[in-house]
């Protein structure tokens, strides 16, 4: 089983995001010292949380302080760009990390329905609801699909990154993201940790598969909240902090992340869990192994990518060390790292 990370770049309460970026850099190098698979940035708009409106300008400056670890997007949400601008750049990126790039597409908004109209080009009407046909369109820049007489047929050999291109992710968290990864061919990554009954939806990619020369057979990757420390209470003290902060996100109150005894004290006051419905896997090194191993395994994934929010940075390092030492994932040689 493959581990990995996305990071939320997440903004801690009494920090900035300035300081927020500068930790997505740290905690890049050390899981790339402690032989973390791929290191996945986010894309959130608009909020005071987290940091990561832009995982297309993040991930240069990761990939270049980092040396094995695949680095990429988890992800872009392709309704907000031009699908050949979203070609060209991962593009340079690929040719400037070749081997290491990852562009996972998702369609949800990631943000709020005003931002995302700020986020609009032409703001005469909402935009379209096309994502089928702006996926087509990357995939065909990349693939050299367009018929010969296409208007866009040429920009696919102007690529910068020539023969060097990213691997290609769908993200999703409902059956419809599923159906267009098989029947693409693509890799599918699924978002347990925003919706923790995807495991129908993951077989049903698997069983409705159909090879491309991208990919030969399917491939499951399921992110999951993970919080590790060295006890079960040490992680729930630290866990609070992000059920605290995704309860005032259903009521459309944006904080940074509080720490752990402010939110101790908020969630005790609620009249039941307000987290209740959401899977977080917090605990111990034992405790969090045993959750990400069945939780792999129900979604038949061999690779679990680790969401982890914390108020404190260095509980967050500690987490993915545990995690790592937990799991008995080592660094390799870069070539042996390779997708």
């Amino acid at each position: 089983m493959r581990i990995s990370v996305l990071d939320q770049s997440p903004i801690s309460e009494g920090s900035t995001g300035v300081d927020a970026l500068a930790n997505t850099l740290d905690l890049a190098r050390l899981t790339d010292s402690l032989g973390y698979h791929r290191y996945w940035l986010a894309e959130h708009h608009g909020g005071p949380s987290l940091a990561g409106p832009s995982p297309e300008a993040l991930i240069g400056p990761v990939a270049a302080a980092t040396s094995q670890i695949r680095v990429g997007s988890g992800g872009v949400m392709l309704p907000h760009y031009a699908p050949f601008k979203v070609a060209e750049t991962f593009s340079v990126l690929a040719g400037l990390f070749p081997g290491r790039i990852d562009l996972g597409i998702g369609r949800a908004a990631g943000t709020d329905p005003m931002t995302t109209f700020a986020l609009q080009r032409v703001r005469t009407q909402a935009g379209p609801d096309d994502f089928p046909q702006q996926l087509a369109e990357l995939l065909a820049h990349y693939d050299g699909g367009f018929p010969p007489d296409h208007p866009f047929a040429r920009l696919g050999s102007t690529l910068p990154g020539g023969e060097e291109q990213p691997d290609l992710w769908l993200l999703g968290s409902s059956p419809q993201s599923a159906i267009w990864a098989a029947q693409l061919g693509l890799p599918y990554a699924f978002a347990d940790f925003i919706n923790p009954e995807g495991e129908t939806i993951a077989a049903q990619y698997h069983q409705d598969f159909e090879p491309s020369k991208r990919l030969a057979t399917p491939r499951v990757a399921v992110a999951v909240t993970a919080i590790c420390a060295d006890t079960d209470e040490e992680a729930q003290r630290l866990a609070a902090s992000g059920r605290m902060l995704i309860t005032l996100l259903r009521q459309g109150r944006l904080i940074p992340v509080p720490p752990p005894e402010r939110a101790l004290r908020f969630l005790e006051q609620q009249a039941s869990d307000p987290t209740a419905g959401r899977r977080a896997i917090v605990g111990s090194p034992e405790t969090v192994r045993a959750g990400l191993e069945e939780v792999a395994s129900r979604y038949g994934a061999e690779e679990v990518i680790v969401v982890a929010i914390t108020h404190d940075h260095a509980a967050r390092r500690r987490s993915y060390e545990l995690i790592a030492d937990a799991c008995g994932i080592t660094a390799e040689p870069a070539a042996a790292h390779a997708d």
